[in-house]
């Protein structure tokens, strides 16, 4: 299952542990189950020096990218939330987005999606595997 995370900044190692996990778990509330992805901000680790760089390529993908102002990751760089973008085929935007010089990773889980999604609901939990 293809999914955004990374809005608590924390995009880089959030990757590292999916990529290291034998089974990828995520749990959710039913706000954040959608059809097309790209309603929730994207976003887009990127070193300071290429954040003018990134940005102007970011819009040319369709995207309005915002500096998350006053925030540093935990590896020292900047993140640019992308708003806007209609994420059809999210693997193929996840590459082109990761291809970009001076990005560090993108906040896109579609190559490594979850294995299984918990997603809390009214009547309980709705299980989602792949």
């Amino acid at each position: 299952m293809a999914m955004i995370k990374g809005g608590g900044g924390a995009l880089t190692r959030e990757k590292i542990v999916a990529a290291c996990a034998k089974k990828f778990v995520c749990i959710i509330d039913q706000s954040k189950l959608v059809d097309v992805m790209g309603t929730f901000p994207l976003p887009v680790e990127v070193i300071p020096m290429a954040r003018s760089y990134v940005a102007r390529q970011l819009v040319k993908l369709g995207g309005n990218p915002v500096l998350r102002s006053g925030f540093t990751t935990d590896n020292g760089n900047v993140i640019l939330d992308v708003h806007g973008m209609s994420i059809l085929d999210p693997v193929a935007m996840e590459s082109e987005i990761n291809q970009l010089v001076g990005v560090v990773t993108v906040g896109l889980f579609a190559r490594r999606g979850a294995d299984v999604c918990l997603m809390g609901t009214q009547d309980g939990v709705q299980t989602f595997t792949r």
